[in-house]
């Protein structure tokens, strides 16, 4: 590897000093808060994130890739809803058709036919109250006219907002039994949600998300967080589930699955969390600081110096030889671009050619064209043994800043299922043609295919294949958006 030069040695320093001095800051903030073990968890083997709720077990949950059957789902359980529906949302648009089969299911119209005989709550982020977003206070006082015209939908407004923060979790919860926890947000602005695995090229950009349908014990930890924010935002509480034919408050038992509910909520939003939960960050670190075989990430943004900290760790000082990090990124994300291509290359350099590490995105392929695929999933695999998806990016609007919820799973099955399914669709393959020794495929499929295609997008040809590589920065100064901004306006 070349040795930089004079300009490079400084670029390299200042952006080390930056990423320092936002760590340090992300440190005393939550130190302030006496959440220190959230920021810097004990490394004492374990996998759950400390603290309540705690993981429980006996739940079952299906994954649902891409928004055609998160659509198909959703609209099922709010059309078989037998006492409530509780959604909250970042962004909501009440024309969204949630299945486009003729006629379509149209989100409005759904929950107004169901508020005629249940309990309907939509709580939606009351959007930006500056001009730095095109989600405007004015244009969501109109989705929520929208939604509660000719209807029995109550809609509330959360502005209990960090500034330039949001309320970002993507959550449903239907009499209190069965809760959508994920990242597909119910909305065409910025981009059309529906979309499936295949990602048929049509001329538009595609969209590449996940959410998780639970059942069981934990929907109660769900339902919690709900009730707690709509309290807050509106001084009513939710009604409680009714009784139960056994003793237990909670949902009963549906599967074997272990399952922990995980959020983050900002210190001082709401009476009920005056210092704030920041256990999305806790479990991330817990669960990367794990992995001794592979980690996959799916992920809008890669802009956290606290959680690239721990992959370039893992790449200088790997647990074994067949250790490798796969990560799935938008090709051109909707902000920060810099500070994500900045990130890949630290981590290039920390895998020092070893092979270890790749970064790739997606596009949609036809027989002479192809169409970008926004990467919004928020997934992590790790070992084939730990898994959280929920809403949470790996920056530090979602690990510090905006709400958010996920869930953490410790089901082997489960992790590596998904794995597999999100494998196959990627490389374009059978289940069973990528269900090997996961170094092997990165080796041997995933790096020469999506290198091949990286030089065809590069030359101007049509990619003949979905996976494309990522590049990476060659100055470290690339980088200094994220963490800059972190400073400003992390409080």
């Amino acid at each position: 590897m070349k040795a930089p030069g004079l300009a490079g040695r400084v670029d390299g320093a200042l952006g080390t000093a930056i990423e320092r001095s936002t760590e340090r800051h992300h440190a005393r903030r939550l130190g302030k808060l006496g959440q220190e073990a959230r920021y810097a968890p004990p490394d004492d083997g374990r996998r759950w994130a400390a603290g309540t709720p705690a993981p429980r077990a006996g739940n079952a949950v299906e994954i649902l890739i891409g928004g055609a059957a998160y659509g198909a789902r959703l609209a099922e359980a709010i059309a078989g809803a037998r006492r409530s529906v509780t959604l909250a949302g970042w962004c909501l648009t009440p024309g969204f058709q949630l299945v486009r089969d003729e006629p379509p299911v149209v989100l409005r119209e759904l929950l107004a036919e169901a508020s005629g005989r249940v309990d309907v709550r939509v709580l939606l982020w009351a959007g930006a109250p500056v001009p730095l977003s095109a989600l405007r206070r004015a244009a969501v006082r109109e989705v929520a006219a929208t939604l509660s015209a000719g209807s029995a939908v109550r809609v509330a407004l959360d502005d209990h907002e960090r500034p330039l923060h949001c309320h970002h979790e993507k959550v449903v919860v239907i009499d209190d039994e069965v809760a959508f926890v994920g990242g597909i947000d119910l909305t065409d602005l910025s981009g059309d949600r529906y979309d499936t695995p295949e990602h048929p090229a049509r001329g538009r950009m595609g969209w590449h998300d996940l959410a998780a349908e639970l059942r069981g014990p934990a929907v109660a930890d769900v339902a919690a967080h709900l009730a707690q924010r709509w309290q807050a935002v509106t001084r009513e509480a939710l009604p409680s589930p009714p009784p139960r034919p056994s003793a237990a408050a909670d949902p009963p038992a549906t599967g074997g699955v272990e399952v922990q509910v995980v959020r983050t909520v900002p210190e001082g939003l709401y009476p009920a969390v005056p210092r704030g939960d920041f256990r999305i960050l806790e479990a991330y670190q817990r669960g990367l600081r794990s992995a001794q075989h592979l980690i996959y990430l799916e992920n809008q943004f890669l802009w956290s110096p606290e959680i690239v900290r721990i992959l370039a760790g893992k790449l200088r000082d790997p647990p074994c030889d067949e250790f490798r990090i796969v990560a799935v990124l938008p090709g051109r994300p909707n902000t920060g671009q810099d500070d994500t291509r900045g990130q890949l290359g630290v981590l290039a350099d920390a895998d020092r050619g070893h092979g270890r590490f790749l970064a790739t995105t997606i596009r949609a392929h036809a027989a002479h064209h192809s169409d970008r695929v926004y990467v919004h999933a928020k997934v992590a695999i790790v070992d084939d043994r730990w898994m959280t998806l929920g809403s949470a990016n790996l920056n530090a609007h979602s690990f510090f800043n905006d709400t958010e919820v996920n869930l953490v799973i410790g089901d082997a099955d489960l992790a590596r299922r998904t794995r597999l399914r999100l494998w196959a669709a990627h490389l374009e393959r059978s289940v069973d043609e990528v269900d090997g020794p996961a170094h092997r495929l990165v080796d041997e499929v995933w790096r020469p295919t999506a290198a091949e295609q990286r030089a065809r997008h590069a030359e101007g040809l049509p990619v003949t294949h979905r996976l494309v590589e990522l590049p990476s920065a060659s100055r470290r100064a690339e980088r200094l958006l994220g963490p800059l901004q972190a400073l400003v306006v992390d409080g």
